[in-house]
């Protein structure tokens, strides 16, 4: 019996859902590969009979990376209506009730899988991260309910679960004597199919003043002269593992004595024809590169992490929570120990030292989430030779002992002026007017301005190019002028050669409270004029917290109420987001 599964996924999540029921088919005798949408032959979806998919929606209601090719091609008008026919399908969506556009991406596939004749053996699954039980919540009992739709079709009315799931494994390992095909450092294959572009960095320096509560760097790096991009597009890097982290990895291999260390060479090799290896294992590769540049021992683990450790494990007391946690029912002691302290598997491996002591080379790779890329607004354009970003360092408390750091914020902080990093640059979920006297009206409260730099800069090269330039209007907050006011002689520089019209929300300067939405409504009459007269585009940048909202509640006042002319700006992209959490 053949089952492909196809997932969309910018983050890793929805692949980690998509290996889940990979795993648990292979359990159900089912064949077929997990892969990611645009990896898939999309022509030879019409010869199959039953396809799988988990996609997550990213940015404004876009696609994932990894999906786009194959939904352009689904797209397609010319495609007949029942070029699916033969195709049952079952759709799962990863998102966050928070965004305006909640698992967008799945609905629209869902919608179009069907409008193309496939049938559906199950209800769309939406899952919501902001629930309490997070994407589980919706997951697994979507997962379950599948396997007892399957059970009870006609075409697998035998269907019996043979084995446990948690011990398929993907890959087969084997220790090699060192050889010169070994990855080097400096040759590490980059994970996506996209070619890695080398920056060098030549400044990097705190924005923000020293008795700050938040560390934001501006980074500058100079890059090859063939290098060109669009306002508004994203720059993707690779972070690596503190050597912190490292260290405390190999300390906790020698403790427990599990077989091997630093210079040990592994080779790795597909169990299932249809599982590719991922190009970061394609050649043999030594455990320091897998702990270093690899392997994410900052991330917080998932219910497959505690499976794998429950696999080999003698200690009764150990083994009963660890299989408590990889259950529904509990969900919620999995997430008070691992969500909410933001615990790291590097934690939890300290924490169960009787499963770590057990663990074995073919455990770890299933164990270990392998680093994603992080993308970065590009706060510059590359006619001024250098291309700029604004990072805000990610460390905060919880109940750990610890603060907790952000993997990419924190390698960057550390990187010395000089330093070499491999990075893409891609589109941004945000475009431009086509038109260039199209007014802007740009919000970008804290490191949200990044974008609307590179705005600003592409406008004023169109202006003195002899193009007639709309209005551009920004709105920037922060808590205070003389604390955190990034990029304050741009913005001196823009009023003094009058390139924008410029608002900023001083928070704390004073007793009342000031944002970025208060000034958007004490200037209703201009906003009003611009939009409604003038058909400005409104474009939105920053946390993706409360802001996002006040701020088109904020243009909905400005627009006398008119929910419905927003929700047209939202559908016709004259209205555009980019937050992120």
């Amino acid at each position: 019996m053949r089952m492909v599964i196809l997932y969309g996924s910018q983050t890793g999540t929805a692949q980690n859902v998509a290996e889940q029921i990979w795993r648990e088919s292979k359990t159900w005798g089912f064949n077929g590969p997990v892969l990611p949408m645009d990896d898939y032959p999309v022509q030879q979806l019409i010869e199959e009979k039953l396809a799988i998919f988990v996609v997550a929606t990213t940015g404004n209601g876009d696609e994932p990376d990894n999906m786009r090719k194959t939904w352009r091609f689904l797209l397609r008008r010319s495609l007949p209506a029942d070029s699916l026919q033969r195709v049952n399908f079952a759709c799962l969506g990863l998102g966050d009730s928070s965004y305006a556009k909640f698992n967008f991406t799945a609905k629209k596939l869902n919608k179009r899988l069907m409008q193309l004749g496939a049938i559906p053996i199950l209800d769309l699954g939406l899952c919501d991260d902001q629930h309490d039980h997070g994407l589980s919540a919706t997951a697994l009992p979507w997962i379950a309910e599948l396997w007892q739709k399957l059970g009870k079709s006609l075409s697998y009315e035998k269907l019996k679960q043979n084995g446990e799931a948690k011990k398929i494994f993907k890959w087969n390992t084997t220790i090699v004597e060192p050889a010169t095909s070994l990855v080097e450092d400096n040759h590490l294959e980059w994970p996506l199919k996209s070619e890695a572009i080398c920056f060098t960095l030549r400044e990097n320096q705190r924005t923000t003043a020293a008795d700050h509560f938040q560390d934001v760097r501006f980074l500058s790096f100079s890059f090859p002269s063939s290098i060109k991009w669009n306002a508004g597009d994203v720059l993707n890097l690779n972070p690596a593992n503190s050597d912190e982290q490292v260290s405390q990895f190999f300390e906790l291999v020698k403790e427990h004595n599990l077989g091997f260390n630093e210079e040990t060479i592994v080779k790795l090799e597909t169990v299932y024809g249809d599982m590719p290896v991922p190009l970061a294992y394609a050649k043999p590769v030594n455990i320091r590169m897998l702990a270093k540049y690899i392997w994410d021992l900052n991330a917080c683990p998932r219910q497959r992490a505690f499976e794998l450790l429950s696999l080999n494990c003698e200690d009764e007391l150990e083994k009963e929570k660890l299989e408590e946690f990889t259950s529904i029912e509990g969900l919620d002691d999995l997430i008070n120990y691992v969500n909410r302290p933001r615990r790291t598997i590097l934690e939890v491996l300290q924490d169960f030292r009787h499963s770590t002591s057990k663990l074995q080379l073919p455990i770890l790779f299933e164990l270990f989430t392998m680093i994603q890329p992080r993308s970065y607004s590009i706060a510059s354009m590359s006619s001024s030779r250098s291309l700029d970003i604004l990072v805000a360092v990610v460390e905060y408390k919880t109940k750990m002992s610890l603060p907790r750091l952000g993997l990419c914020s924190n390698w960057l902080k550390t990187l010395s002026v000089g330093s070499i990093v491999k990075g893409v640059i891609k589109s941004g979920t945000m475009s431009l007017p086509v038109e260039p006297a199209t007014p802007i009206i740009m919000v970008g409260p804290g490191t949200g301005i990044a974008p609307f730099r590179s705005v600003i800069q592409y406008r004023k090269e169109q202006q003195k190019n002899g193009a007639k330039i709309g209005d551009s209007v920004v709105f920037f907050g922060c808590r205070n002028k003389a604390k955190d006011y990034h990029f304050v002689e741009d913005f001196t520089r823009w009023q003094l050669d009058e390139s924008c019209t410029i608002f900023v929300a001083f928070s704390r300067d004073q007793e009342r409270k000031v944002y970025v939405q208060h000034l958007i409504k004490q200037e209703k009459v201009l906003m009003s004029e611009l939009i409604l007269e003038k058909m400005a585009s409104v474009m939105v940048a920053g946390s993706s917290n409360s802001m996002p909202k006040a701020v088109r509640e904020a243009f909905i006042e400005v627009l006398d109420g008119d929910e419905e002319y927003l929700e047209h700006m939202l559908k016709s992209r004259r209205y555009q987001e980019e937050t992120w959490s």
